[in-house]
């Protein structure tokens, strides 16, 4: 049997052990970069999770997150430009004590700005980190995503929502908490409504999330579109095409947290989200990345199966006091309407409201094309008289446009057709009614008023 230890023995012991010990818990090493994806080595995270590489030259950190790992290779994607990186860069997790020259230090995570009251009024990029220069970022160790509504105690749509947009309250009213898709080409007045609903819809709060849009539209959009009264209710979320993917992707769903928070307080709350397709492409780039292959248009599975995730995590919560009213703008590249994310977006979506190129091309703004739009939300918060009228209405469009071409050329004599004779008739009053100024504000009541006024004498 041994002789007992003495105390400077254990002492020295323990600390032996302690100096053959690894000096950092959990570090990995960079071991190849390949486009946006860097693979490491040794550490042990699981999907989502956050860490941290080391710049040694400079002595700064790179903001990594874990999207994929294949046997003891971790895939992750940096946040911010990666630029200077040299092989065997050491990796750590966050909250994780790192021993250096000048002892142990700890990186807690990315400097942002919290979720509450203080968002309002404020310009953040995808992660929270402030835009606008007014400081107010705190140090957290992750983005806490909040949880889903269970479906069953959703709160139902019930009453309409005020856009402020004259053809949307009256032809495809919108309910509190619906889920709405703008789909539009290029250069066909997207900005231009947006502006329009930013400016005019009744609400508490206004979350925009500008997501793989040009940066200069930042600025604009903050100076040009949003008046003082909308600025000071209104967060702007801001992650811009020279964004990294992941960094566009957060941004959306930021956004979304900020927006579900508000609701969650019984505030009526408004998201936009411009765009969908830019959040789908990014999603592509990271799946494309992993090595997925890609089903649809270059398009990977695992984009179809983001979309109805982060939509879904929208609408009314289970605070009856509160809703969450979501417009998504949806690109249809080469006016396409059969595009993958259209058709991923128009099935998850409670309503679509389509942008018209003729329309636009003629001058006539909010170039709402009311023959593709509809709510399905409409007939439970709207009165059957006021469904009836845009019915109608949308009835006589259609009847116009279908033999436009006729009637210009001549083809047509006046009193063989009275569907037609109607819709030649009241033409003039209803493209007055379907054009609205960009600065001009009309309430769900008046719009309603005025649509009986259109149709008034038939």
């Amino acid at each position: 049997m041994s002789a007992p230890l003495s105390t400077r023995q254990f002492i020295e012991q323990r600390l032996e052990r302690l100096r053959q010990a690894p000096r950092s818990i959990g570090r990995g090493r960079l071991k190849r970069v390949t486009g946006l994806l860097l693979e490491v080595e040794g550490l042990q995270i699981q999907i989502g999770g956050q860490a941290c590489i080391q710049h040694e030259s400079l002595g700064t950190w790179i903001d990594v997150e874990c999207i994929g790992f294949d046997a003891g290779i971790a895939y992750f994607m940096a946040f911010d430009p990666v630029v200077g990186l040299s092989p065997g860069a050491p990796v750590f997790p966050l909250d994780v004590p790192q021993r250096s020259e000048g002892g142990y230090r700890m990186r807690t995570g990315i400097a942002s700005l919290p979720i509450g009251p203080a968002l309002l009024g404020r310009v953040v990029d995808g992660l929270g980190r402030p835009l606008d220069g007014l400081g107010g970022a705190l140090w957290n160790n992750s983005i806490v995503v909040p949880t889903k509504p269970n479906p069953l105690k959703r709160t139902s749509v019930s009453e309409a929502f005020d856009s402020g947009v004259r053809a949307i309250n009256a032809l495809s009213t919108i309910g509190r908490g619906q889920r709405v898709g703008i789909f539009a080409g290029s250069g066909v007045g997207k900005s231009v409504l947006l502006s329009m609903l930013t400016r005019n819809c009744v609400a508490d709060v206004i979350v925009l999330a500008l997501v793989g849009e040009r940066s200069r539209e930042v600025r604009e959009f903050c100076e040009e579109h949003l008046n003082e009264t909308a600025r000071q209710r209104a967060v702007v979320v801001a992650a811009p095409a020279d964004s990294s993917p992941l960094a566009r992707a957060k941004g959306a769903e930021y956004a979304t947290n900020v927006a579900t928070w508000f609701r969650d307080q019984g505030r009526h709350v408004v998201l936009i989200v411009d765009s969908l397709t830019r959040f789908a492409m990014a999603q592509r780039e990271m799946g494309l990345a992993l090595g997925e292959v890609p089903v649809s248009r270059g398009y990977p599975p695992s984009v179809f199966a983001r979309i109805p995730e982060l939509v879904e995590r929208v609408g009314n919560g289970e605070n009856a006091l509160g809703s969450l009213t979501t417009f998504y703008t949806v690109l249809l590249e080469g006016d396409d309407v059969t595009d993958p994310v259209a058709d991923a977006a128009r099935s998850v979506l409670d309503g679509h409201i389509f942008l018209s190129r003729e329309l636009a091309d003629a001058g006539h703004y909010p170039a709402i094309d009311v023959e593709k739009s509809i709510s399905r939300i409409m007939p439970r918060v709207v009165t059957e008289a006021h469904v009836q009228a845009a019915r109608r209405v949308k009835q006589l469009v259609s009847r116009y446009m279908n033999s436009r071409d006729m009637v210009s050329m001549g083809a047509y004599a006046p009193g063989n057709d009275e569907e037609l004779d109607l819709a030649l008739k009241k033409w003039p009053s209803i493209r007055g009614f379907l054009r609205q100024g960009m600065n001009e504000s009309i309430g769900l009541t008046e719009s309603a008023e005025q649509l009986a006024m259109v149709l008034a004498g038939e």
